[in-house]
């Protein structure tokens, strides 16, 4: 059987920057669906996140984003890329990049200032709650905040050509 190639993969990884990028646009039941690429790393260029910070990541932003007083009943997923260089945050309604940058600022701001207990780090709410790295997930926000989202440029939120 011959596949077709899925759409992330025709990025050019080798030209990608950190940055928040419109993934695709998927319709269901006639409401749009719209996928966000949210680039931490360069791909194939930086070392990627180690998975312990990546999941207190998902942990915290899954939290922010689902208590968001805007956004909460819009979220869909919030999650980690496979490849461990960013996550894929899925919206109902149809966006464009610059539409979230408040948002991903909001909840960088959050993970980077967070302090205590992380949310769901517990045996009865997660399958791998030894897993986390909170400093380090404040860390890479507080970065991402500064190299990205404080001055985001043209560049970091279209894929590049």
């Amino acid at each position: 059987m011959e596949m077709k190639k899925i759409a992330s993969f025709t990025v050019d990884h080798i030209r990608l920057v950190p940055g928040i990028y419109v993934s695709r646009k998927d319709v269901a039941d006639g409401a749009v669906i719209t996928t966000f690429d949210i680039r931490m790393t360069s791909p194939n260029d930086e070392p990627v996140m180690n998975t312990a910070e990546v999941h207190t990541i998902e942990h915290l932003g899954a939290t922010f984003l689902r208590n968001h007083e805007i956004y909460k009943d819009r979220v869909i997923y919030f999650g980690p890329m496979g490849c461990r260089t960013g996550f894929y945050l899925l919206l109902a309604g149809d966006y464009i990049s610059a539409d979230i940058v408040p948002l991903m600022r909001e909840m960088f701001t959050f993970i980077a200032e967070y302090r205590g207990e992380v949310p769901g780090a517990s045996p009865k709410d997660c399958g791998n709650c030894l897993d986390m790295n909170l400093p380090m997930a404040n860390y890479l926000a507080k970065k991402y905040l500064a190299d990205v989202l404080e001055n985001i440029h043209d560049f970091q939120l279209n894929y590049p050509e």
